[in-house]
Formats: C-alpha cells, sequence, structure tokens
C-alpha cells in the first residue's frame, strides 16, 4: 500500500516448547515473557516505549517447534526498530525481582488454561495420543517445573538456543535500500553460527503417535465432545501435508463438505463439526471435532465411521477436489494481505530451511488427483488409525 507503507520485522528462532529439556518444561514460553522485561541496554518497559515512540507495534508467540518476536514500523523507523528488537532478544537481562514477578503472571495463564473446558479436552487429547513426546505437555509447562526455575537456568536455554543456526530474521513490506548494510552491523551478524550437536539434541526425529480411546468428564463443558486425531507427515513433506489438508477440506469444511453435509445439515445430529491439519516439524496431527447433544454421541460416533468408511468405496469427484483445492488456495491468499502474515510465513520457511515463494504449497495441490487422494489419503483417515476421545460434561455434585 504505497500510501500507507509498513515494515514488519519478524525474528524466529528453534526455541519452543518440543525443544525443552526434562525439567525446562514452561521455559521457553516464560522466556518470551522475560525477553519484554529487558536487556542489557533496556529497562523493563523501554522496548515498549521506544517502539511505540516510533509509531510501531509488536508482539510474540511461542509454539511447539519454535517463537518468534516481530515489530510493525514505519519504513523509516525499520533501522532503530531493528537494533532494539535484536539487543531485547539476544540479550535479554533476565533479572531476579523481574524473574519472580513475571513468574507470578505466568502461573496465574497456566490457572486460566486450566479453568477453560476446551482447552483441557484437547490438552488431554494430546497427551493421550503423543505419550511421552514433547508435542503431548502444553506450551505453557507445568506448574512445577516453572517454581522451581532459576533466571541461571533460563540463560542457560538461552544460550543454547538463540544461536546463529537456530535464528532467522524475516522483513516484510517496505524494504530499506540500506538492508546489507544494516544486517551486516547488527547484533544478528555477530551471533556464533559454529553447527554443533548440541544444537539440535532436544529434538525428536518423530512424532511417537499412539491409537486408542479415552473418555473424560469435564467440569463446565458446555456439550459432549467427540475427538478423532491421526498422525501425518512433518512438515518437510510439503506434498503429503497439502494431500490432508485436500482431504480433510473434503471432508469437513463448509456445507457442502461430506461429514458437515451429512450430519449436520441431513440428520442434524450435531451442533457443529470440522476437520482440519495442524503442521508440525516432527510430525503434523489431523483433528476432527464434533459437539453434540449426549443422547446423539453413539449415533455421531457411528455415522462419522461410516463415512469414512465409505470414503474408501470410489474416488472423490471431480468438482468435490476442486471445490477443496479453491477453498486452501483462498485461505492461504487471503492469509498473506498483512505484512506480519507475509513475514511470519517466510520466516518460518526460511527458519525450517524451506525458503520458497510464498504460495509454493499450492505448486502441490494438482498431484492430488482424485485417484491418487482415493489410494494414498483417505485410507489413512480411517477410524482403526486415530485416537478417540470422548469428553462429557461433569455432572454437578
Amino acid at each position: 500500500m504505497p500510501d500507507a507503507p509498513l515494515t514488519c520485522l519478524d525474528l524466529w528462532c528453534k526455541a519452543g516448547s518440543s525443544s525443552e529439556n526434562k525439567g525446562e518444561e514452561g521455559i521457553a514460553h516464560f522466556l518470551e515473557h522475560m525477553v519484554f522485561k529487558g536487556s542489557n541496554h533496556l529497562k523493563a518497559g523501554e522496548f515498549d516505549r521506544e517502539i511505540e515512540a516510533l509509531g510501531g507495534s509488536s508482539n510474540a508467540a511461542t509454539g511447539f517447534d519454535d517463537v518468534h518476536f516481530h515489530v510493525l514500523v514505519p519504513p523509516t523507523a525499520a533501522t532503530a526498530a531493528l537494533d532494539l528488537l535484536l539487543n531485547l532478544v539476544l540479550t535479554p537481562a533476565l533479572r531476579q525481582e523481574a524473574y519472580a514477578t513475571e513468574r507470578e503472571v505466568v502461573l496465574e495463564e497456566i490457572a486460566q488454561f486450566q479453568d477453560q473446558p476446551d482447552d483441557q479436552v484437547l490438552k488431554q487429547l494430546l497427551k493421550a495420543c503423543c505419550e511421552e513426546h514433547p508435542y503431548g505437555r502444553p506450551i505453557l509447562g507445568f506448574e512445577a517445573s516453572l517454581k522451581e526455575s532459576t533466571p541461571e537456568q533460563m540463560r542457560g536455554f538461552h544460550s543454547r538456543r538463540y544461536r546463529g543456526p537456530n535464528c532467522c530474521l524475516a522483513i516484510a513490506g517496505a524494504i530499506p535500500k540500506e538492508l546489507e548494510e544494516i544486517l551486516s552491523n547488527s547484533q544478528l551478524a555477530q551471533l556464533d553460527y559454529k553447527a554443533t550437536d548440541e544444537v539440535e539434541l532436544a529434538y525428536q526425529p518423530n512424532l511417537n503417535f499412539r491409537k486408542g480411546r479415552l473418555e473424560i468428564q469435564i467440569p463446565r463443558l458446555e456439550s459432549t465432545r467427540l475427538l478423532m486425531t491421526w498422525p501425518m507427515p512433518p512438515a518437510k513433506n510439503q506434498e503429503m501435508v497439502m494431500g490432508a489438508d485436500l482431504a480433510t477440506t473434503l471432508l469437513a469444511e463448509g456445507r457442502r463438505s461430506r461429514l458437515v453435509h451429512h450430519l449436520r445439515e441431513e440428520l442434524q445430529i450435531v451442533e457443529s463439526i470440522d476437520m482440519d491439519i495442524t503442521v508440525l516439524e516432527q510430525g503434523s496431527l489431523v483433528l476432527l471435532e464434533a459437539c453434540c447433544h449426549e443422547k446423539q454421541l453413539k449415533r455421531v460416533e457411528k455415522e462419522i465411521h461410516k463415512l469414512l468408511r465409505a470414503s474408501l468405496d470410489s474416488t472423490p469427484k471431480s468438482q468435490e477436489l476442486e471445490r477443496a483445492r479453491q477453498l486452501i488456495s483462498n485461505g492461504l491468499c487471503f492469509s498473506l494481505e498483512a505484512v506480519s502474515q507475509v513475514a511470519g510465513l517466510a520466516g518460518s520457511q526460511a527458519l525450517w530451511n524451506r525458503p520458497q515463494p510464498l504460495l509454493a504449497p499450492l505448486e502441490h495441490l494438482p498431484a492430488w488427483t482424485p485417484a491418487r487422494l482415493h489410494k494414498e489419503m483417505l485410507p489413512l483417515l480411517q477410524p482403526e488409525h486415530s485416537f478417540t476421545l470422548i469428553a462429557r460434561p461433569m455432572e454437578a455434585s
């Protein structure tokens, strides 16, 4: 937008919750909080004030695989904002007083998470199907681990993870002309880029998915939930990921999809039903969730199984597949309307050694013909390959 140019600076690091060692559970997310409490050159709160003074804003997020910190500023402020961002993230002060105070904030966040019925359902599902893998524990971590953590332990995590081979800076929007000079003189260029075995030590190569079934009761849950999840290839296998995206879209996105049309529109036995893929670096997950009345639960599960098995009887119709392709294409295009979204996708792809044009994943869609989807993908999404969780509202005593 020439009349309102913006620059997004997005610093990514392979320092998500899956890179935590035993006893560090929650420290990745806690560190995200502590970063904003000051650095070796910035006092607590000074970063936010300086970014706002430049006419910008900032935010951060921690996931299973990575963490990123971004600022959105006018292009004339990009150099100053980059210096502030790199100093804040790469040299956090981790002061004892701020550490104790912010730990209480994180513990309160965990308490709020534990008080949300929907969050607890998903937590129980991941814990059950991912077994001992880090994806099976909350990104927020455990209360006990956080209470025992220290600034020294956090410094060790930061030193181990926030290193050159683990970091990536994405810049989107109005790009400063002197970008190369700015970066070569920045703190990013001073990081240690020597590759060591320790850098990837915490990462497990594969997701240990467990098939099975679990029934639980959750306080204050508004309706009965049926959740099914399936393992899928990791993010680096983009062709299979796009195939899974096509299959889930065909099955349960929009009124014309098979599951929504049959269970909600025709039979009217679910309040809602959806199916999606969560793309992760060590193994992706497809999740189906249906909300219904308790008296309809058995029928809902029976009909879902029936429809999934019926998908093996014949190849998908060409118009079904074309509709799914169009929805996926629209979704990706619409997700790149803001410079922060562009920087986020570009940063994530480059961090995990997948630099490519932003719409490149769509190039895998034509390879998934109706016959191939029927032969290679739909058999993976059968009930016998899933973990099923039934969550019911806990009756008041």
